[in-house]
Order: structure tokens, then sequence, then C-alpha cells
């Protein structure tokens, strides 16, 4: 009868644990104190009920670069997966293409594991998890890095930077998967939707032959919607092997071995329709895409906030380069060397008379713009509140034959506003940080107002 709370208590330890294990780098920084995340939402629980899956199921994550979103997957009761919701990425660093060696500013491509451990809930920006850069693939090519994280906030240097409101919802839907029995999450990091037709854009591209290996992954996840199996051998990934326990080394020869019977008609049905409609766009002569040049990428729907970049000092005391929004706030409020400002006297506005000419007033060289009349952003579906305490439950249901491959649904878009975290989390809770949730606003409201 204790087994499911000692599950749950096991699982809790682990996350308390992360502050050690997450480490920190100039990137990433840990916060003087812990937080805690919030629940899910109302709407978010309703959503996860609708799709006929439970709060504490599996999950897995997907990124793409070009069209800066993450994707949240969840397992349903039949066992496979299905897009729970499309959060926009509010900036992601580098160029298309993996991260090679540190300090290239790239975010990682490729497939990676998320065990409790890499959850850090004290995060300098606000909540994340670490991607686990470099995997096994990325060690065989002498890739380096370190602290690639998803987190809070809107500045990335390597790593993709979610906003505060959004990996509170994220990281919440983390801890209730690893209460319900999952071990780790698979976050796969793609350049771009890994569709026929943008592989024919991108064919010139220098990285395309990585992207092809990516593509196999890809594929098998859409055709099967089951967390494809990853191993590396000869530096590739290999997806879906059966090699009859035969054990992989990253940069020795692949064992023998062959694809999963269970998925294998599926897998290759899928594989023939999309070769077949490459070539076709190639043979039909799409254009191409020139490569990425610049220094990441942005949502549309945070672009028109931001307006530039400032300095500002890090926990170390140096200086940074950051992206603001009109009265961003520093990240540290009185930077060292600084000294505190003293308020100003605000000059007595004058009374117009009706006699008096009729003028345009002219706005203060540093006044602020007020906010739209809706300063929520229509994201699809990013609810948050406050830390909730954890339900256990049984592990997932294991992987499910698929008889064919079957068409990706369209991703349903559930526009939602954002809702903040202000009440502290419950006394009871496994997952709370050392202090209370700290309260957010949404992506607009962060920046209005600020002096």
């Amino acid at each position: 009868m204790r087994r499911p709370f000692t599950r749950a208590l096991l699982a809790s330890a682990a996350i308390a644990a992360a502050v050690v294990l997450a480490g920190c780098n100039p990137e990433e920084g840990i916060a003087p104190s812990g937080r805690a995340a919030a629940p899910l939402s109302d709407r978010t629980l309703a959503l996860i009920a609708s799709k006929n899956m439970d709060k504490d199921s599996p999950i897995l994550v997907r990124v793409f670069k070009e069209e800066s979103e993450l994707e949240v997957w969840k397992q349903g009761r039949d066992g496979q997966y299905a897009l729970l919701k499309t959060y926009p990425i509010c900036k992601w660093s580098g160029d298309l293409g993996p991260k090679k060696k540190e300090g290239d500013r790239q975010a990682p491509e490729g497939f990676y594991t998320i065990t409790p451990g890499q959850m850090n809930p004290n995060s300098n920006y606000y909540l994340a998890f670490n991607t686990g850069f470099p995997n096994a693939y990325d060690r065989s090519h002498g890739y380096s890095g370190s602290e690639l994280m998803v987190h809070g906030d809107c500045s990335s240097r390597g790593c993709y930077a979610m906003t505060d409101e959004q990996i509170q919802e994220i990281y919440a839907l983390a801890r209730e998967s690893f209460f319900g029995g999952q071990k780790a999450f698979q976050f796969q990091a793609y350049p771009f939707r890994m569709t026929a037709l943008n592989m024919a854009k991108h064919r010139n591209n220098p990285n395309f032959a990585f992207w092809k290996m990516l593509k196999e992954g890809y594929d098998h996840f859409e055709a099967t919607k089951l967390e494809p199996k990853v191993a590396v051998c000869e530096q590739r990934y290999v997806f879906d092997e059966d090699s009859a326990g035969k054990p992989f080394n990253p940069r020795g020869a692949c064992p023998a071995y062959k694809l999963d019977a269970n998925i294998a008609e599926a897998v290759f049905d899928y594989n023939r329709q999309e070769q077949y409609k490459m070539a076709s766009y190639i043979a039909e002569g799409v254009a191409t895409v020139a490569p990425h040049v610049g220094d990441g990428g942005q949502n549309p729907v945070f672009a028109s906030a931001v307006v530039g970049t400032q300095q500002v000092y890090d926990n170390n005391g140096r200086l940074v380069e950051i992206m603001k929004a009109p009265g961003a706030l520093p990240r540290i409020a009185n930077p060292p060397g600084t000294t505190i400002p003293q308020p100003k006297a605000e000059p007595q506005s004058q009374v117009a008379t009706a006699a008096s000419a009729p003028r345009t007033p002219t706005p203060p060289a540093q006044s602020h713009p007020a906010p739209a009349e809706n300063t929520s952003l229509a994201l699809r579906g990013t609810n948050t509140e406050v830390a909730a305490k954890p339900k256990p439950a049984p592990a997932s249901e294991p992987r499910t034959q698929v008889a064919k491959a079957t068409p990706a649904a369209e991703p349903e878009s559930d526009s939602s506003d954002i809702r903040t975290a202000s009440a502290p989390p419950p006394s009871n809770s496994l997952l709370s940080g050392a202090q209370p949730v700290m309260p957010v606003g949404t992506f607009a409201s962060r920046w209005y107002g600020a002096r």
C-alpha cells in the first residue's frame, strides 16, 4: 500500500536534488533561492481530459528552430502520443544546425533524454531544464558545450528561452509525468519541421546529411506516435533497433540489428511516402532556402515587443548583452559599482483653461508605451497557477503495435490568456521550493511600466 507514495517521494527527492546536479554558468546561473512550479491550470487539465489523457501520463517535447515553436506531446490512454500544446519560443540563438563547440552560441539539435535531476527549480531564468548536451552522438564527434537549457525569460546564448509564464507550465507538465512514473522524457530538437517540402527547400544546406539522419527519428515518431528508441553507433543515430541485447558503441561498428517488428510496417510505409514527395518537389524545381544568417530567431508573437539589446551585469559582475523590451528591468537591480539613484520630484502639470490655445502634448523622452487593450498573448494555451500536490498514478502503458502509417492530425489551437502565479505553494507540496512562488505576469506586462 505504500509503494505509490514511495515512488512519488523518490521522484520528489530527485527533482529537489536538481539544484546540485544542474550546475550553473554565465548562460544559466543560479538564483539566490528556490521556487516552486505552479500547478496545471483548470483549462489545461480540461484539455488533457478532452484528449483522453491522464494528468500524470508521460510527455515528449519537440523544438523547431525555424518556426520558433516548442511542442509538448502527451501519451494518451491508447499508449500513443498526441499533441497537447504548442508554445512560441521567445528566443533561440545561433544558426540552423547542430552545436559543435563551447561558445559558438548554437542551440543544440538532436535527441536528448531529460531526467528529474536535469530539472532546475533554482534557475536564474525562473525555471529551467538541462537538455543534456552533449549526448552520446555529440561526444562521439568531439562536440563541446555545457548547461544548454530550456528556460524562462527571453534571452539566449545557446539555449531555448520560453518566457517565465510558459516554462512554468512546461515544468509542471514534466513534474506530473515524473510523479506518474516516467523516468525520463525525450527532447527532440530540430532545425525546422522535417516535412518532405522543407527538406527539399534545404537540400543545399551543408547540414543536409545530418538533417536526413534526424528525419529518420522524426519519421518514426510521425508514423507511429510512439517515442522512438534512440541508440548511437558509427557516430550516427539509430532508431528503434532490435539488436537482441548487443551493445552499441558510439564510435564503434554497429552490431547486427533490425527494425522493431511492431512498428516496421508503419515506418516503411511512411518513409516511402516521404521519399516520393521529396523527389517530386525536387523534380518540380522547388526553390531552395538560403542558409540562415544571424543570431537565432524569435516567434513573431514576441518580436514586436523587443526593441533591441542592453548591457547588464550577470551574477559574476561581468557585463553581458541581452535582449530588452520597453521598460525592461536589469537582471540585477543594483549592479556592482553603481549607486542607487534618488527619485526626482515630478514637475507639476499646468491646468489648461478654456482660453488656452489647443496644443498637441509632447510625451516625455523616456515615457513607456501604454499596454494594448488585451495584453495577454494569444499563445496556444499557456495557463499557469501555483504549485500542486502531486498525485501518484500507475506507470505508462507499454509500446503498442502499429499496423500502418496514419496521416498526422492537424495540431489543435488552444488560445487562452496567461494567468499568473501569486499565492504561496501548499505547505504539504513535495516540490515546493525554498521560497514561495514569485509573482509573474504576462510577457507584455512584465515589460510595461518598469523604471
